[in-house]
């Protein structure tokens, strides 16, 4: 990057997108020393983003044009505020363009869709060793949830309890 003031900017991601969708997420996986974990495959991206029912969207942040990078988020509900909230899966932004405010241009104008779809709140999780990522959230005024702790079930678990049949 040679531009000291580059240009950013954000954009909803269209179909045409999936390729540099898989792409990122891929780059994530990464970053986030999980390689193996990333078995998204594009045709998939394709169905489960921009299919009949939408599982998730994604807006993709340029630097001066270029796409480097992308925030997948979905909707949750609250019962306890009678909302939905906005939940952000994914943030990545290629290192080479960090930096430079693309993260946080993102995260601003995820808390304008929070806000203009009456949101009760804008929550998102990240690795604990993660502390460059964990810096950030909170210089832009996140609070760490510690008293919550994920729970997860997947793979075998999640075939085991679903063939259950006891009610």
């Amino acid at each position: 990057m040679a531009d000291a003031h580059p240009l950013l900017s954000i954009r909803a991601a269209c179909v045409d997108d999936v390729g540099l969708i898989h792409q990122l997420i891929a780059e994530l996986a990464e970053y986030e020393r999980l390689p193996d974990a990333a078995v998204a495959t594009e045709d998939g991206l394709r169905v489960q983003l921009f299919g009949a029912h939408p599982a998730a969207e994604v807006l993709i942040g340029e630097v001066d044009g270029e796409a480097v990078g992308f925030a997948l988020f979905f909707h949750t509900f609250s019962t306890f505020a009678g909302k939905r909230g906005l939940y952000l899966e994914d943030l990545f932004v290629r290192p080479s363009f960090r930096g430079v405010g693309l993260r946080k241009h993102l995260m601003a104008a995820l808390a304008r869709i929070a806000l203009q779809r009456d949101c009760a709140r804008f929550e998102w999780s990240v690795l604990d060793w993660n502390t460059p990522s964990i810096g950030f959230y909170r210089s832009i005024g996140a609070v760490g949830m510690d008293e919550w702790t994920v729970q997860r079930l997947e793979g075998a678990a999640l075939h085991a309890l679903a063939a259950r049949d006891e009610l």
